[in-house]
């Protein structure tokens, strides 16, 4: 086994990927008694599910006010819109910046500010491609208002896309959590977005990797250059 299988194996994988694994191992063993080369093709593909379910360890900045990515992906939308009615953060355009993860992404979605869970609401939708626009209001999504113990509120939806048809959400409302910590994930593809509170600029333009629990969207303590609303 060389160094890159051992950097993949090694990564601790999130308890919801057991089944998934289980089961891409059980039919590779049964591709094997076909015909041996499908053998390996099952384990490549296992390899892989364990590979989308991997749960590493984050380094989480620590100060007070910081907004971080929710989600590993590329940001490939940022606009000012109207926060969805059901995260109740009013009718005022705020700025939406939008992670897009592919397949290939770490799927383990984590708390973008630290707070309490003040609204969680579940839509059913469509499934088309979660990097389209029109994908955060026509796309199945579970949505969710964190408040932070100084008042910030900010929402975070995840959103399902093509292929991805099951969102995972861990929290319910009241309950409290610290930023970067796992709060869901959604299988297998997919994009999460994140509504800031009124006059708060993006601190990442479209285009920017992101990784979640790192990479820092927006700081609540300073106010950064307008952003022009563009999307890939």
């Amino acid at each position: 086994m060389d160094m890159d299988m051992l950097k993949i194996v090694a990564v601790p994988m999130h308890p919801e990927g057991r089944k998934f694994v289980a089961a891409f191992a059980a039919i590779a063993v049964v591709l094997g008694l076909i015909w041996e080369p499908l053998f390996w093709l099952g384990l490549g593909a296992t390899v892989w599910c364990y590979y989308f379910f991997r749960d590493p360890v984050r380094s989480v900045p620590q100060q007070d006010g910081l907004v971080v990515s929710p989600a590993d992906g590329v940001v490939s939308l940022i606009s000012e819109v109207a926060p969805p009615p059901e995260l109740e953060l009013g009718d005022v355009p705020v700025f939406r910046v939008s992670v897009f993860m592919n397949v290939f992404n770490c799927h383990v979605n984590r708390a973008p500010m630290g707070g309490t869970f003040t609204q969680i609401a579940y839509h059913k939708g469509k499934f088309v491609n979660a990097s389209l626009d029109k994908a955060s209001e026509h796309n199945e999504r579970n949505g969710l208002t964190i408040e932070s113990a100084d008042g910030h509120r900010i929402g975070v939806v995840q959103i399902a896309g093509l292929v991805a048809r099951r969102i995972v959400c861990f929290v319910n409302v009241g309950d409290t959590i610290k930023t970067g910590e796992r709060f869901g994930l959604i299988r297998f593809g997919s994009r999460l977005d994140i509504y800031l509170p009124q006059g708060i600029q993006p601190a990442v333009s479209v285009g920017t990797t992101a990784v979640a629990g790192e990479t820092l969207l927006a700081d609540l303590n300073s106010s950064q250059a307008p952003v022009r609303s563009v999307s890939i």
